[in-house]
């Protein structure tokens, strides 16, 4: 299978998560944030947790600390929605008068 097939068969999918602010390379660090929360739960401090984090998997602890910012956002998935579809959020619609 080719590269462009595999783009094409996930298009929507991959404009969705782009519009909800969500990068591809994301997914490659699922397992980090994971460890992030289970060093935390068990009573690890947040700098201890990126310094080890950092070492494990070999990146800046600036990385580890925008990953888990970024992991712990809201993810504007209604904007998204709005954007790829054209729909408008029920808190943003205005009802406008009948002529």
């Amino acid at each position: 299978m080719k590269v462009i097939e595999i783009l094409n068969f996930n298009r929507e999918l991959l404009k969705r998560l782009q519009a909800a602010g969500i990068r591809l390379e994301d997914a490659r660090y699922i397992d980090l944030y994971a460890d992030y929360t289970r060093l935390l739960d068990q009573g690890e401090k947040v700098s201890y947790a990126v310094a080890v984090l950092s070492e494990k998997y070999s990146v800046s602890e600036r990385k580890v600390y925008a990953l888990v910012k970024r992991f712990q956002s809201d993810c504007t998935f209604l904007t998204a929605c709005a954007s790829v579809t054209g729909i408008v959020a029920a808190e943003d619609w205005v009802p406008r008068a009948v002529a």
